[in-house]
């Protein structure tokens, strides 16, 4: 019995046509770690997929590499969607691409920053919106889980800080199916409730536990909340789209307490401090204007009529004083002057003279006669003496 042979051609064109009759293969998913990535200069990637069981090669056409919304790297986790065909040159088949997408939390980052970008060129992390925490909020809403660490924190934390601060819970789904739904109900419900403050979020998790909080529902439920809110998802390290939208992001659900709920005992020192200051500043104030009513009661007493009344009379006594000094000096400085003239004049008097045996002689017509050459013999001349006059006629001149 003669055997058939065929050629490689035919054999790879008969499995080629397999592979097309089966239709799964024309649209598949295959999940794998990318490895052996090559970017050729033709537009096309050239890759290879692999997980335990087994290896893949991938080719993606340039064509297609619109939809490709990351670079490819070796090590990354990624589903390739595309159809598996037989390359009749070379007998291998392979898994021809049309849409990559990185696996698990790959794929959830490449949302997360596709939403965060749509989100933020609407404006809606802009700080503009931000409302601002109050100081002093009386109630706290809670949106999280109503069991774990997160409210448990929070509550021992509230309590710790301000024992009359009213805690209202909304016990929310924040992990699976339902859970965003669940937060922006809660949002909403303590928003007509009317608290003064939100805590929104949950503790630490993949970002797949946590990805409820980056879903648009919830942004858009806090960006619409009338009551400031502060969001508190995961670790310090974790940040979602709800941190973004918020008032205030704080990095744990502890923080957040601490942010909504003020200090009783440091508010209860700050008031004893300003009690203190206010009581000090009194005090300064009450002297400063009794110095300042003392000063204006001596200014009035100094304006007032009777004052200056009294200031006037003071001043004309004093004026009536230095007029008597200064008459009384003067008077004694004219008296003194006076006595030297009376003594100069006593001492030049004609008749002090005369009674010291001297005599004034004088002619007919009264004039003194100092010079005997001006006498001629019988001239009548006339003799004043201390008691009397004595006339007589000259009857001799002799001349020295």
């Amino acid at each position: 019995m003669m055997k058939n042979v065929y050629s490689v051609g035919q054999v790879n064109t008969y499995i080629k046509n397999m592979f097309a009759q089966d239709f799964l293969l024309h649209k598949i998913s295959v999940k794998g770690e990318v490895s052996n990535c090559k970017y050729h200069s033709s537009g096309h990637i050239y890759f290879t997929i692999k997980d335990a069981g087994g290896v893949m090669q991938c080719i993606m056409f340039a064509g297609n590499r619109r939809g490709l919304k990351f670079q490819m790297q070796e090590g990354q986790n990624v589903v390739v969607t595309g159809s598996v065909e037989v390359y009749e040159r070379d007998g291998k088949y392979q898994l021809y691409a049309r849409e990559i997408e990185l696996s698990g939390a790959g794929n959830l980052y490449l949302r997360f920053e596709a939403l965060k970008q749509e989100l933020e060129e609407m404006g809606m992390f802009d700080e503009a919106y931000k409302k601002p925490i109050p100081r002093y909020a009386a109630r706290v809403g809670v949106v999280t889980a109503p069991t774990g660490a997160a409210v448990q924190d929070i509550r021992n934390i509230a309590a710790r800080r301000n024992p009359y601060v009213q805690l209202i819970l909304y016990p929310a789904l924040v992990q699976g199916y339902g859970a965003a739904q669940s937060i922006a109900q809660g949002i909403r419900a303590l928003d007509d409730l009317g608290v003064d403050v939100m805590i929104v979020g949950r503790g630490g998790g993949s970002i797949e536990d946590l990805w409820a909080f980056n879903e648009e529902i919830v942004a858009r439920a806090i960006f619409s909340c009338q009551t400031p809110v502060i969001s508190a998802v995961g670790h310090q390290t974790d940040y979602t789209i709800a941190d973004f939208v918020a008032d205030l992001r704080a990095p744990t659900p502890s923080a957040a307490a601490e942010l909504a709920v003020y200090d009783y005992r440091a508010a209860q020192v700050q008031l004893y401090q300003m009690h203190e200051r206010l009581e000090h500043m009194m005090r300064q104030r009450i002297v400063t204007l009794q110095l300042q009513l003392e000063h204006l009661d001596t200014r009035m007493r100094l304006l007032s009529p009777a004052h200056r009344l009294r200031e006037n009379r003071k001043y004309a006594v004093d004026l009536e004083e230095k007029l008597r000094t200064k008459m009384d000096a003067i008077l004694r400085e004219k008296r003194h002057h006076m006595m030297l003239l009376a003594e100069k004049l006593d001492g030049l008097s004609p008749a002090k003279k005369l009674c010291q045996g001297y005599a004034f002689v004088a002619d007919e017509g009264g004039r003194a006669i100092r010079d005997a050459s001006s006498v001629k013999k019988h001239d009548i001349i006339a003799v004043h003496l201390q008691n009397g006059t004595v006339k007589a006629a000259v009857t001799e001149v002799d001349l020295e």
